[in-house]
């Protein structure tokens, strides 16, 4: 009898367990997919240091009245020095709506509203034919999904610099990497970039 029980007593566990992953799952998914429009949302949410966000500008070479795009853009940081340091304009494209705002905020406190702008939006989707400089902090398949967009749109010329993650298939014209062997790297890309 005792080990008839103890039998069913497994039984009962392991259906126990079971029932407790379908109920997580259950409420989980919905969670998951509550808004469709935000599916595609393809990478967290990562500031770049400002040490970095410097040296990323500096590779870009970026000239007064030139348009840079920061796909991703966060929390508006770069889009800000772009047009404090550079006289630049910048665009940046952003999925979260919270981090819009937040980029927004810090635009018109900076004082920089007439040449700085945030897009809501898929950065696999928006058009890149007026970008100069585009900056990416995306992680290398996002990186390999972008890329068929950078060489349709960018002009000869133009430049993509890359936080930490690689463009696959291209060949940098400069790798750079801040705060010795442990620190981030830059990637540089001229278009049309030299193939891999």
């Amino acid at each position: 009898m005792c080990r008839k029980a103890s039998l069913v007593a497994a039984r009962l566990t392991g259906a126990a367990v079971i029932r407790t992953a379908l109920a997580f799952a259950l409420v989980s998914f919905p969670a998951l997919a509550q808004n469709a429009r935000y599916a595609n949302k393809l990478s967290p949410y990562v500031s770049s240091p400002t040490r970095v966000v410097d040296r990323m500008l500096e590779m870009a070479s970026i000239k007064p009245g030139e348009t840079v795009y920061d796909l991703g853009c966060g929390d508006g940081r770069i889009l800000i020095t772009a047009v404090e340091r550079y006289k630049a304009k910048a665009v940046g494209v952003e999925i979260s709506p919270k981090l819009v705002a937040k980029a927004t905020t810090a635009i018109e406190r900076a004082g920089v509203s007439g040449q700085a702008r945030v897009m809501q939006g898929d950065l696999l989707e928006v058009d890149l034919t007026g970008a100069d400089v585009v900056t990416l902090y995306l992680a290398t398949q996002l990186n390999e999904r972008l890329r068929p967009r950078l060489e349709k749109y960018l002009k000869p010329g133009a430049r993509v610099v890359s936080h930490d993650y690689a463009v696959p298939g291209w060949k940098p014209t400069k790798v750079d990497r801040t705060d010795g062997s442990q620190g981030h790297l830059i990637y540089l890309y001229e278009m049309p970039p030299a193939k891999d």
